[in-house]
């Protein structure tokens, strides 16, 4: 399968390393709004398609496209691509609103091709080892998870210069860059939530820095706990009637532990890889195969969407695709 990749940031440069431990998919252009960043960044993949026309990058023999360019072109990009009949692994978060995300998913169904967001836990073994444990720690009572990383760019914001990073006006807050792994993951496993209460804290420029969501479920609780301006010591946390299980990091895990009520620990045998963005990649690329247009990751994104949707609401932070009539 023959892949473009939309944007040059480090994560492309992630997902370029992943895909040359997949052999059946291959990197084969790159758009870029600069021919200089293009280039660069083919020239340390050996990508031999390098476009600053969209149209011409679609255009070009691929057959897929990963879309890894900021939130707020997320959407634009990945309908224009689907529309030319490519197949989309788009980025997190998948857009900015549920309505964008509605439309994507109904261009991809229109299409018949495969739209997945690329969110690295969903495809971890980790987190389908955490879910076969679930039955030893008794009945599921609560779960936190907690993902604070001190972003390499708030020293810059903090000295008086804003990067993009920390720019709302390109639908940037710490809930949609850091809190969407927590959100999405409790989606994923929980379902959607009867209820959602949620808090955020400021930045001078508007910027949401970090931020708790609160989600009341049948009969149990949850949590999702993020920031981009501190960093965290905590581990996500599964907490049943007769024990918890720990997880040491939502986006990478490295180490899964049960600790029961009455003092015994037991580890989850798990061998993290370096890059685990190769899981997205094969899954992206079975579900191809398999012409799989209708999985259920899409239903995770889509519920994940309309609790960062209310989050927002509640706490005030409105994008500019918000305003879309």
């Amino acid at each position: 399968m023959k892949l473009g990749i939309v944007g040059t940031n480090f994560i492309s440069d992630w997902l370029a390393e992943a895909v040359g431990q997949v052999p059946e998919v291959e990197i084969a252009a790159v758009f870029s709004r600069a021919q200089d960043t293009g280039e660069a960044f083919a020239g340390r993949h050996n990508i031999s398609g390098v476009y600053t026309d969209y149209e011409k990058f679609l255009q070009s023999g691929i057959e897929a496209v990963y879309v890894a360019t900021p939130t707020y072109a997320h959407c634009g990009q990945a309908l224009e691509a689907m529309k030319h009949g490519k197949h989309v692994l788009c980025e997190k978060i998948m857009a900015v609103n549920e309505r964008e995300v509605t439309a994507m998913i109904t261009c991809a169904s229109e299409n018949g091709v495969v739209l997945l967001e690329a969110m690295r836990p969903d495809f971890d073994p980790a987190f389908s080892l955490v879910k076969e444990a679930l039955p030893k720690i008794g009945k599921l009572r609560r779960v936190t998870m907690e993902y604070c990383q001190y972003s390499s760019r708030y020293d810059k914001f903090r000295q008086g210069e804003v990067l993009n990073a920390f720019n709302p006006d390109l639908s940037n807050a710490a809930i949609m860059d850091i809190g969407v792994y927590c959100i999405h993951m409790l989606a994923a496993i929980l379902g959607a939530p009867k209820e959602i209460k949620s808090f955020s804290t400021k930045l001078k420029n508007g910027f949401e820095g970090s931020g708790v969501v609160l989600m009341q479920y049948q009969d149990m609780m949850a949590e999702a706990v993020y920031s981009k301006i501190t960093d965290s010591v905590n581990p996500s946390i599964f907490l049943g009637e007769e024990g918890s299980i720990l997880v040491d990091s939502i986006a990478k895990p490295r180490r899964l532990e049960i600790v029961y009520r009455n003092g015994g620990k037991e580890e989850i045998p798990y061998t993290p890889v370096d890059n685990n963005m190769v899981y997205e990649v094969k899954e992206f690329a079975r579900l191809i195969e398999e012409k799989n247009i209708s999985h259920p990751y899409l239903r995770y994104s889509l519920d994940a969407v309309r609790i960062i949707d209310e989050a927002r609401r509640q706490n005030g932070i409105v994008f500019q695709a918000d305003e879309v009539l």
